[in-house]
C-alpha cells in the first residue's frame, strides 16, 4: 500500500495516510476549475502541468482574465508542482484584491480547441469514498430523468439558490446547491449578491463558496448514518436551469444556456413536516440525542427547527412514532469557534443522559481519525475547520465520560448575552485560559529587572485607556490572555445590506489583526495577582473588551435603522440576518509546536471545569423531567 508522511495540523508529529492517488493513473488526472465568479470547466491534467497551464487553458475556454491571480485547493496556493491534487478534485482560481471585479459574468467555453472543452458528463461525482454508492444511484436516476426532458424545480424559499432533481416519475430524488447560488455569492439568484467566492460570508467564519463540502463532511462524520444525515455528495453538474448573473447588479441574462456548476448534492427524503411544525414531546430521545452529538462535534451554528424534518412512520407498532432527519449543514465547522445554534437545547429530551449505545458511540469516537478522513475525501478542507473539530469532539467526550448531559454540554459551548453584550462561553473561556497557559510556557526567560517595563511600554501605549479586571479566583480568565476579538454583535434584526457593509469593515480590520499578531508572543504581561489586577493603557485589540466575573465581553453594537438589540437570548438562526459574531478564540495561527502544547492544556482544563459546571447543577433546583411525554 503506498504511503505518504504529512505534517499533521494538530501538532501531535507525523501521521500516515493511504496516498490520495492510490489505485489510480498518476500520470494524468482531471481536476474542475472553478472562478471566483462561480464558472466551472473540467479538464485533464498531465504530469508536466503547472498552474499556469491551468490558468492559460481556463483563459482559452471561458475567455476569462487570468492576470495577478491565484489558483488555490483548500489551504494550499499552487505554483508549479500539481503532485498534491488528486483526481476530481475542485480548483478555484482567485483574482487580488487589486484586480478582483464582481462585473465578470460566468462565461460559456469559447475556446477552438477541443482539448479544452470540458468533456465530463452531466453530473461527475467530486470523490472516490463507499459511501457515496448510494448517491450514485440517484445521480443515475437524475441523469435518466433528464434525457426524458424531466426537468428539475428550483426551491423558492432560503436565501441561496437550489434545486429540486426529479427521476422519471417526476419524483424529487434530490437538493442540489450550487457554491456560486450561495448568499452574496456571485450568482445567487435571490439578489443577496456582492462577494466573490472565498471571501467570508453569512458566517465570518465561514466563506463564500464553501457550505457545500461542510454538507459532505457532515455526512461523511455520521457513521453508520448515527444521526440519519441524508446522503450527501460535492459533485460537478451541468444543468440550463442554473442562474447566472450578468455583473454587478445580479441582472440575470435573457437566453438560458447550459452551465456548470460546483454543488452538494443530497438525496431528498420525504417528510410530513419540520420540526417548527410539530410538538417536540413525540420526538425520540435517541433521535435528539444522536442529532446533538453530531451538532456538538461539527460545531453546528445553524441548527433551526427548520432544518429537522419529521417522517411519520406508518404501520404496526408505530402508531404516533416520527423519525427526525438533520439537512443543511453548510455553516458547520467554521474555521474559528463560534456561537453554536441548538435548537435541541431547552428540549426535555436534551436532559436525560445518554444511553450505553450512545456513550459507547462517543467512546469509540477519535478526533484524529475523523480529520484524517476528512482531509482524504475533502482535501479542499481548511486546517482550521479540523481544529474546530478536533476540539469540539475532544470536549465531547471528555463532557461525556464526566456524566454531563446534552443540554449541558450545549451550554457549556453556548455564549450569553447580558445586558446587551455578547459572552464568550465557557469552551471558549477554557480555550483562551489554554491559550494563555500556553504562551506563558513558550515565552523566553525574563532578561533582566527593566524587562516587565520595557515590554509594558511597547506594547500597551495606546491613549491611557484604563480597564479593571474583577475576577474571580475560581475563574479561568486572568489578565494579558491572548486572544481574538472579531467584529462584535448583539443579538438584534439587521438588513442585509448591513450585514454585508460590516463584512467590509471586518475585511478591512484584516491586515490590523495580522500586525498585532505579530506582536503575540511578547504581549502578555506578568501576572501578579490572579484575583484582580488594574491594567492601563491597553493594545487596540483589547480596547473593545472588558474583563467580566467570568467571560469577556463584546462591545455592544449599536442598533441601525431604528433595529433594537435584543438581549434575552443567544441562540438565533443564520436566517435571522445577523452581522458576524465575535470571534474571541482563533485556532489557526497556531504552528504546530503551539496547536500541541495548547491541547496538552486544554486537557488539563478540562476536568476542573466539569467539576464546576456538576456543582452547579447540583445546587439547582432539580430538573423537570418529562418521562411518559417523551419517546426512548
Amino acid at each position: 500500500m503506498a504511503v505518504a508522511l504529512f505534517k499533521s495540523p494538530f501538532g501531535r508529529g507525523e501521521h500516515h495516510r493511504t496516498n490520495w492517488m492510490e489505485g489510480k493513473p498518476t500520470g494524468r488526472r482531471r481536476v474542475f476549475v472553478q472562478t471566483e465568479t462561480g464558472c466551472v470547466l473540467g479538464m485533464e491534467l498531465d504530469r508536466s502541468d503547472s498552474a499556469h497551464t491551468v490558468k492559460r487553458r481556463l483563459q482559452l475556454a471561458l475567455n476569462f482574465p487570468i492576470e495577478e491571480s491565484s489558483l488555490t485547493f483548500g489551504d494550499m496556493v499552487l505554483k508549479n508542482d500539481l503532485s498534491a491534487i488528486r483526481n476530481d478534485s475542485p480548483l478555484l482560481l482567485t483574482r487580488n484584491l487589486l484586480h478582483r471585479s464582481s462585473s465578470t459574468p460566468c462565461l460559456s467555453p469559447t475556446g477552438r480547441d477541443m482539448q479544452q472543452r470540458d468533456r465530463s458528463g452531466p453530473i461527475e461525482i467530486l470523490g472516490h469514498s463507499a459511501c457515496f454508492a448510494k448517491t450514485k444511484q440517484v445521480v443515475k436516476e437524475i441523469v435518466k430523468a433528464m434525457k426524458n426532458g424531466v426537468d428539475p424545480l428550483p426551491v423558492h424559499n432560503g436565501l441561496g439558490g437550489a434545486y429540486y432533481f426529479r427521476n422519471v416519475r417526476g419524483e424529487s430524488v434530490a437538493i442540489v446547491k450550487p457554491t456560486d447560488e450561495e448568499p452574496f455569492a456571485p450568482n445567487n439568484p435571490k439578489g443577496f449578491v456582492g462577494k466573490a467566492l472565498g471571501q467570508p460570508g453569512l458566517k465570518r467564519s465561514v466563506r463564500v463558496g464553501e457550505t457545500g463540502f461542510r454538507e459532505v463532511a457532515a455526512y461523511l462524520l455520521d457513521y453508520g448514518n448515527f444521526a440519519n444525515v441524508p446522503p450527501t455528495a460535492l459533485v460537478k453538474i451541468t444543468h440550463s436551469i442554473f442562474n447566472v448573473n450578468d455583473g454587478v447588479g445580479g441582472n440575470k441574462p435573457q437566453n438560458k444556456k447550459l452551465v456548470s456548476k460546483i454543488a452538494s448534492l443530497q438525496q431528498f427524503i420525504p417528510h410530513d413536516f419540520d420540526a417548527s411544525d410539530h410538538g417536540t414531546s413525540s420526538f425520540p430521545v435517541s433521535a435528539v440525542h444522536r442529532i446533538g452529538i453530531l451538532d456538538i462535534r461539527i460545531l453546528n451554528t445553524d441548527r433551526h427547527a427548520g432544518n429537522l424534518l419529521v417522517r411519520k412512520l406508518d404501520g404496526a407498532g408505530y402508531f404516533g412514532q416520527v423519525e427526525l432527519i438533520p439537512i443543511d449543514h453548510g455553516l458547520c465547522l467554521p474555521e474559528s469557534l463560534e456561537d453554536p445554534y441548538f435548537e435541541w437545547i431547552h428540549w426535555p429530551q436534551a436532559s436525560i443522559p445518554f444511553s450505553d449505545d450512545e456513550l459507547e458511540y462517543i467512546r469509540n469516537l477519535d478526533p484524529a481519525h475523523d480529520s484524517e478522513m476528512l482531509r482524504s475525501e475533502l482535501p479542499m478542507i481548511r486546517d482550521a475547520c479540523l481544529r474546530v473539530l478536533f476540539l469540539c469532539t475532544t470536549f465531547l467526550k471528555e463532557a461525556a465520560a464526566e456524566g454531563l448531559l446534552l443540554a449541558e454540554i450545549g451550554e457549556m459551548m453556548s455564549r450569553e448575552f447580558r445586558s446587551g453584550e455578547e459572552e464568550p462561553s465557557e469552551l471558549e473561556v477554557i480555550c483562551l485560559e489554554a491559550r494563555r497557559l500556553t504562551v506563558e510556557e513558550m515565552l523566553p526567560p525574563k532578561c533582566g529587572p527593566d524587562f516587565d517595563e520595557f515590554q509594558f511600554d511597547i506594547d500597551y501605549d495606546y491613549g491611557g485607556y484604563e480597564l479593571t479586571q474583577k475576577l474571580a479566583s475560581e475563574d479561568y480568565v486572568a489578565a494579558g490572555m491572548p486572544f481574538h476579538v472579531g467584529f462584535g454583535s448583539v443579538n438584534g434584526r439587521i438588513p442585509l445590506s448591513k450585514l454585508e457593509e460590516s463584512i467590509e469593515e471586518v475585511e478591512s480590520e484584516g491586515e490590523e489583526e495580522e500586525e498585532e499578531e505579530e506582536k503575540r508572543l511578547i504581549s502578555v504581561p506578568p501576572i501578579t495577582d490572579r484575583n484582580s489586577a488594574t491594567i492601563s493603557k491597553l493594545p487596540m485589540s483589547f480596547q473593545n473588551t472588558s474583563l467580566g466575573e467570568k467571560n469577556l465581553k463584546s462591545t455592544k453594537a449599536k442598533p441601525d435603522n431604528g433595529y433594537v438589540a435584543c438581549s434575552s437570548s443567544g441562540h438565533r438562526s443564520a436566517n435571522e440576518q445577523l452581522p458576524p459574531s465575535a470571534s474571541f478564540v482563533k485556532l489557526s495561527d497556531m504552528n504546530e509546536e503551539e496547536w500541541g502544547l495548547f491541547l496538552d492544556k486544554f486537557h488539563e482544563l478540562l476536568g476542573p471545569a466539569f467539576a464546576k459546571r456538576k456543582s452547579i447543577t447540583v445546587g439547582q433546583m432539580q430538573r423537570q423531567r418529562l418521562g411518559t411525554s417523551c419517546k426512548f
